[in-house]
């Protein structure tokens, strides 16, 4: 039997925090959970790279692990059409039960509860559609940093296995993608040097637009818990110390989609600014279809490479179980089912 979704609540709200990772979202995350909004529990705990807390549920991280392994999609997946991978998850029925059971949960705490983290944003529609369905209002607010400082920061923080450029079309791609699935929806774009200059006016305007309440009725006391919590000095990385080396066509991109993520910072969520960014998208698409095309004998390489060393370990795997039977067969032993699978697989 199909539930019928519960008419919009005014005084609940989910905020759900996006943007690329070393964006801010955390610090914004932790903002409003110290005024009084519910991150929900487990935290995932700090570290050295995030040494104030990430703001993010263990639980929702371990939940969009599994569909992103699901969909074969990266956190920073820089292909267009991972989109769709990822879509599908989010129309799987199991996984929109327990999306909505888990949210229902949260608000047996609290009436605003925030989402974070950086999975978050393959799988807006999921927990929109959560949302709606329990009759509760979704927000969406995307942190927004230079280009080159996220990449520099990534490159520091993480793997410096992963190209710039990589990086680079990592961030254009979820970017562009973010402004589209959240157009026409309760939205703001915030910017992360904004946020550490003075947190409390963008914060409060966040509490005006989307009245929530924990801005707009907190505490002295958790006013002085945000002004301890945001550090300036985290500000490691800046675009002034960079100069990241991207190219062509790539690096076009890259500096039109940061022109548009300034235009919205500004409170230009317009029309002009959607078309800015459906062009901006297309272009991305085809110009990703053209690097995919130009480096087809690659891939084919690799996946040839890949292929002949998955059959020297099934090869060895099969040797290996032959062995164990001969064991077997002289003390009586019996075979584990996997050594009987690998046999029936070798013969």
């Amino acid at each position: 039997m199909t539930e019928i979704a519960r008419p919009a609540t005014s005084g609940r709200r989910v905020v759900m925090i996006v943007g690329s990772g070393r964006s801010g979202t955390s610090v914004m995350a932790c903002t409003l959970q110290q005024l009084g909004m519910r991150v929900p529990q487990p935290e995932v705990p700090a570290d050295e790279t995030n040494p104030k807390g990430f703001g993010e549920s263990q639980w929702l991280v371990d939940f969009h692990d599994r569909l992103l392994q699901r969909a074969n999609v990266t956190v920073s997946d820089a292909r267009p059409r991972a989109w769709f991978s990822t879509s599908k998850q989010s129309t799987h029925e199991r996984f929109r039960r327990q999306a909505s059971m888990w949210l229902e949960r949260q608000f047996e705490e609290a009436d605003e509860v925030v989402l974070k983290d950086p999975r978050l944003v393959w799988f807006l529609g999921l927990w929109e559609s959560a949302a709606l369905h329990l009759g509760v209002t979704p927000v969406f607010i995307s942190m927004l940093r230079p280009p080159a400082e996220v990449i520099g920061s990534k490159h520091h923080h993480y793997s410096s296995r992963v190209s710039l450029e990589s990086r680079a079309a990592s961030w254009v791609n979820l970017v562009l993608h973010t402004e589209r699935a959240t157009r026409g929806k309760a939205r703001a774009f915030v910017r992360y040097h904004d946020l550490l200059s003075d947190w409390t006016v963008p914060v409060h305007r966040l509490g005006e637009d989307f009245a929530l309440d924990a801005v707009l009725s907190a505490s002295a006391k958790d006013l002085r818990g945000v002004y301890d919590l945001i550090d300036p000095s985290l500000y490691r990385v800046r675009s002034a110390d960079l100069e990241v080396p991207i190219r062509g066509r790539l690096k076009v991109l890259m500096d039109g989609t940061q022109e548009l993520a300034e235009r919205l910072a500004d409170g230009k969520d317009d029309a002009e600014a959607h078309a800015a960014s459906d062009e901006l998208r297309a272009d991305y698409l085809d110009l990703y279809e053209q690097a995919e095309a130009i480096a087809d004998s690659t891939t084919q390489a690799v996946g040839r490479k890949l292929r002949k060393r998955h059959a020297r370990t099934i090869e060895q795997a099969v040797a290996e179980a032959l062995e164990a039977r001969s064991e077997s067969a002289a003390t009586a032993e019996p075979l584990t089912r996997r050594q009987r699978n690998l046999l029936r697989r070798g013969n």
